[in-house]
């Protein structure tokens, strides 16, 4: 079973091939398939699946946020150490763990017992449908450059287009879509064009101005560093790093396409420079051509913004028709990535049968069919509340924080128990020890970053799903959260739950 994975809508393995590792092809000595994909290839691949309509936006994000150009380059430096960890707890869990093929959700389970393994399983598969939902308001706005009707995306006639969207991405699914090649060329092509022209218009036309990226450096009026202004600066720009590399969890499931194992880590690290280079080049840019207070108030997407100031409108134009492209191919693949999650965690013994059922054509019916109506009903909502692309992203961003922070503790588990790599040198057990340990407080951080807002907002949608665990074990004859570490934890949802609901409600926490 295959879907289009993430942000970039690019086509991995949900479940990867059973293997037996044997300690040289932990070595990367062992050919994997002499017709798979070679370094050039899994570079690009992991590229596509990482890279996507975030991009677009993340200027204008940070700087709405109130982060200045020393906060943003000091964030980026924390992201790429933080993402690189977690990048290489995924590829270590995928290489020294092969037997786990339930997502990553299965290593919240394999670490931290069934019921975590639910947790971490239905957190994922929400973050999934909302980070549907936040794309289509993204893709509206975008349309609504050409066609005013849809405004920022999040009013009726948005809402309307976008259900004709993701009830067209049902029927695809329906169908038993597994791979949409043609869809994903044209996709790629629409945001990495864009993006490329953007950066060479700028350097090109030679618009970078020096004193506009210098000025105001620190965001003080004297541009004196304020070490407490700054932090708070960085702490709000985090959530925006990590979801322009939301997928990576997905980009190292490609290695088991690769030719040979031993370029899979060379892959992986290759193409996460390039990526963070291009973010890179895209933020010092962007700012060294409108001020934070300009790029603050730019529509979504941002970059078009940056671009018009550049080249005139073609360039926003330019940039609007690439995301609402990139975009209609994310839907498609996040509808898929949700739908088939969720399928595969019922099969894997986490979610309710219901959501294991598949028609005539192995298509996950019932999960495509409650995914999109969970989102329709999202899309109603956006109406009335006006919702905006950054509110449903952080949402999604917060529920993708669980199975990443499982992910990332049991791989220090792994590390210090060696399970399953005693047989590697003491450096490279070293190393993998010091990856899990950065990864692990990474996660910790970005759950601290994101705030008590949206911690409250990710345990109001995890409460209910504690009926789908509960009919799920009842259904296979289970014990109900069997230990005593299981009930506290189901306790300690609870309680927040209707704690976030009373604050949430009258006010005491705005979102």
């Amino acid at each position: 079973m295959q879907c289009e994975e993430g942000a970039a809508g690019c086509t991995i393995r949900l479940i990867r091939r059973k293997r037996v590792f044997s300690m040289a092809d932990r070595e990367g000595l062992r050919v994997n398939d002499p017709n798979g994909l070679g370094m050039p290839h899994l570079i690009a691949a992991i590229v596509t699946a990482v890279v996507g309509g975030g991009v677009f936006t993340m200027v204008g994000d940070m700087a709405h946020s109130g982060a200045h150009t020393g906060a943003v380059l000091i964030a980026w430096l924390i992201c790429g150490i933080g993402v690189f960890a977690l990048m290489m707890c995924f590829y270590g869990l995928n290489r020294f763990k092969p037997e786990l093929t339930g997502g990553i959700y299965s290593y919240a389970r394999a670490g931290f017992g069934k019921f975590m393994g639910f947790v971490s399983a239905y957190s994922y598969w929400v973050s999934a449908f909302m980070a549907t939902v936040s794309y289509t308001v993204l893709l509206f706005a975008a349309i609504g450059y050409f066609f005013p009707v849809f405004g920022e995306g999040n009013n009726l006639p948005s809402m309307i287009g976008a259900s004709i969207i993701v009830w067209i991405c049902w029927f695809l699914v329906t169908r038993g879509v597994k791979e949409a090649a043609s869809v994903n060329i044209v996709t790629t092509i629409a945001k990495i064009v864009p993006i490329f022209v953007a950066l060479f218009a700028i350097i090109f036309a030679m618009k970078f101005d020096p004193q506009i990226f210098m000025s105001n450096f620190w965001g003080t009026a004297d541009g004196a560093f304020n070490g407490g202004d700054v932090y708070n600066q960085i702490v709000s720009v985090m959530s925006v790093t990590l979801w322009v590399f939301l997928g990576v969890e997905g980009a190292v499931a490609i290695s088991g396409r690769a030719k040979y194992s031993k370029d899979v880590g060379r892959a992986t690290v290759v193409a996460f420079v390039c990526i963070l280079a291009l973010y890179l080049m895209i933020s010092i840019l962007s700012m060294g051509v409108l001020t934070q207070e300009e790029l603050a108030e730019l529509p979504n997407p941002a970059l078009a913004g940056v671009l018009e100031a550049v080249v005139g409108p073609w360039g926003a134009m330019l940039v609007n028709a690439g995301v609402a492209l990139s975009l209609l191919g994310s839907m498609l693949g996040y509808t898929l990535l949700s739908s088939e999650s969720a399928f595969e965690a019922a099969e894997q013994g986490v979610l309710p049968v219901q959501f294991a059922k598949h028609n005539d054509k192995g298509a996950p019916i019932f999960t495509v069919t409650l995914t999109c109506g969970i989102v329709e009903l999202f899309l109603i909502a956006t109406i009335f509340s006006a919702s905006t692309y950054q509110f449903f992203y952080n949402v999604s961003l917060s529920l993708i924080l669980i199975p990443y922070f499982f992910s990332a503790f049991y791989f220090v588990f792994v590390t210090f128990k060696k399970d399953g790599i005693d047989g590697l040198s003491a450096g490279r057990i070293n190393f993998y020890r010091v990856i899990a340990i950065i990864g692990a407080i990474y996660s910790i951080f970005l759950i601290y970053s994101g705030g008590l807002a949206y911690f409250m907002i990710t345990t109001i949608f995890i409460g209910p799903g504690l009926a789908l665990y509960i009919l799920g074990e009842k259904q296979r004859n289970e014990p109900i959260l069997p230990n005593v570490g299981d009930k506290i934890m189901a306790a300690v949802i609870v309680i927040f739950f209707f704690i976030s609901v009373y604050c949430i409600a009258t006010g005491i926490i705005v979102p």
